[in-house]
């Protein structure tokens, strides 16, 4: 049977051996929203780079350039990290290169994979239905907060590990934890998260209608996956 873990940060990616896996990485608030959000409008490709400089790099080339960091648009940037920016019909056919706080690390510390793939819950069931059809193991990525995990991100692994019951195997603690905190949870996600250091950081900001956002579920039907260096509807 095909074997499913999760990673609960990427300072522990090196632990879980990507190497041969389809890994789904994960960004709830926001990276990965923004990322399905922008393919399902009509972007052409996201490029995912660590940082600011690469960034600019890219957009002297001609890219539109979106850059956070503290959950903050960091200025110079066209872009920011808000899911809501990118349903923009301007931007339908353009190349977007993205860097974030946690979201595109986690990208660039999976490029051992077999494969790339980018999960949300905008686009749950479309990911639940790929990694159920598909003939490797899993391995799902959260992006956590600067190192450090984070709830939100682990919720949602939870989430598809719980709707792959019967495809996968795990034994890891870590796939428990993402679990029970699912089971936890699942009645009243947004309650559930409000005390969680990421929407009090980013209810700070005032941008509470971006975190309902992102936790809503099946908006949209695409599967962000890499190839050849970018992210594209599949």
């Amino acid at each position: 049977m095909k074997r499913i873990d999760v990673c609960l940060s990427p300072e522990m990616v090196h632990l879980h051996k990507a190497a041969g896996k389809v890994v789904v990485v994960i960004d709830i608030l926001r990276a990965t929203s923004c990322m399905t959000t922008a393919l399902a409008n009509g972007i052409e490709s996201i490029t995912a780079v660590a940082s600011l400089e690469e960034c600019k790099v890219f957009g002297e080339q001609g890219y539109v350039t979106a850059a956070e960091r503290d959950g903050k648009k960091v200025d110079g940037f066209d872009l920011g990290n808000s899911p809501f920016s990118y349903q923009d019909g301007s931007l339908k056919g353009k190349k977007v290169v993205v860097t974030t706080t946690n979201g595109t690390q986690a990208i660039v510390k999976s490029a051992d994979a077999k494969e790339i793939i980018v999960g949300s819950f905008l686009n749950f069931t479309t990911v639940v239905e790929y990694l159920r059809n598909q003939p490797n193991d899993v391995l799902m990525h959260c992006a956590g907060w600067k190192g450090k995990m984070n709830l939100e991100d682990t919720l949602f692994a939870g989430a598809v590990v719980d709707a792959l019951k019967g495809d996968f195997s795990h034994d890891e603690d870590s796939v428990l934890t993402a679990l029970n905190l699912f089971y936890t949870a699942k009645a009243d996600m947004m309650g559930f998260l409000l005390n969680s250091s990421h929407v009090r950081r980013l209810q700070g900001l005032g941008i509470i209608k971006d975190i309902e956002f992102c936790l809503t579920k099946d908006v949209y039907k695409v599967l962000p996956v890499m190839r050849d260096g970018k992210l594209v509807a599949a």
